[in-house]
């Protein structure tokens, strides 16, 4: 267990993301339940999910999974996607009346009184962040959320709801949740930083890239069949550029793995259990295969050595393809600064 930044709420360095149940990944809510439960057995207490997962599908089934384990269960949820796919510009954002209703809507999808973990999914430029705020800490005074947070935001607006729940002495923000992987580390640059300074606990999701660090994605072949590449093609499109330099990667990590003995799956998750501002990584398995070797992949710690390697192969602070460059930041330049001792 590691503690969640500042809430005082424990979770598992890893927990169960359940974006893949529903009608965009597993259609049967019989073997996702047996999934949920199969996780919790295992060790896993947090449970992640989300409105927007199959418009509300995936919350449906986290409900009746929990029905008789909630009060173990940490149950974290997310609001102010589009809840409308016929006109994605309405039913979304960050105001009082929308944030109130999603709230509302999550609780009796998921058949429960509270979450545990509530955030906001993505900023939303449109409403004014002490609307936000305003909104969501009238939930948590209302016993309705335990906990409010972000999920990719970008770091200068974590840094303003923070100094808006200051001045008007709002609930403040004690979660973020971004992206993070051996290929997405750009949140390391300013994110992580900030996330320790301000006692934010982070619980980061796609710890393989939505599929690229399994090893389906090799540069012999591009498996344009998965679910994740029918959904967006153009991320896995091996005639772009950008993914030629994923592949790349994904070619040297390969490398590494076997040399360490290891699946690029447990790779990629060691990796992303490394850094200290890290509480707890979502998993994101569609099917019960997929989370055995997920869990499997649990226990892997990677020694310093391994590391420096995955540093010469993409840098510290570097999302691929977008590359960062700029003034160099000390929080990436010195590992124990990176690294959880």
């Amino acid at each position: 267990m590691r503690q969640l930044g500042a809430t005082g709420i424990k979770v598992s360095e890893v927990s169960l993301g359940a974006m893949m149940f529903g009608k965009i990944g597993n259609l049967d809510h019989d073997e996702c339940i047996r999934m949920i439960h199969r996780a919790l057995d295992a060790g896993i207490n947090c449970v992640d999910t989300a409105d927007v997962f199959s418009y509300g599908e995936s919350e449906e089934i986290v409900g009746r999974a929990l029905k008789r384990r909630r009060a173990d269960v940490v149950l974290s949820t997310k609001v102010g996607g589009p809840m409308n796919p016929e006109n994605l510009d309405v039913m979304r954002g960050g105001s009082r009346r929308w944030i109130t209703r999603a709230v509302e809507d999550s609780l009796r999808r998921l058949d429960t009184d509270y979450v545990d973990v509530c955030t906001v999914n993505r900023f939303d430029e449109r409403t004014d962040v002490d609307e936000t705020l305003a909104a969501l800490s009238d939930l948590v005074r209302a016993g309705k959320i335990r906990t409010i947070g972000s999920c990719t935001w970008p770091v200068e607006r974590i840094v303003e709801a923070q100094w808006v729940s200051d001045d008007r002495r709002h609930v403040r923000m004690r979660v973020d949740q971004p992206p993070y992987s051996i290929l997405t580390r750009g949140a390391e640059q300013a994110l992580f930083p900030t996330c320790l300074r301000y006692g934010i606990g982070v619980m980061t999701w796609s710890p393989l890239r939505s599929g690229w660090l399994t090893g389906r994605y090799r540069r012999d072949h591009v498996d344009m069949t998965t679910v994740r590449a029918k959904f967006l093609p153009h991320t896995f499109d091996p005639a772009r550029p950008e993914n030629q330099r994923k592949i790349d990667a994904v070619e040297a990590l390969v490398a590494l793995a076997e040399e360490a003995g290891l699946s690029l799956t447990h790779l990629a998750l060691g990796f992303t259990l490394t850094h200290p501002a890290v509480a707890t990584v979502f998993l994101g398995p569609r099917t019960p295969e997929q989370l055995e070797d997920l869990l499997a992949g649990t226990e892997t710690r990677l020694p310093d050595d391994v590391l420096d390697r995955i540093d010469a192969i993409v840098p510290p602070g570097e999302n691929i393809p977008a590359t960062y460059s700029g003034r160099a930041n000390p929080a990436l330049l010195d590992p124990t600064l990176r690294r959880r001792s």
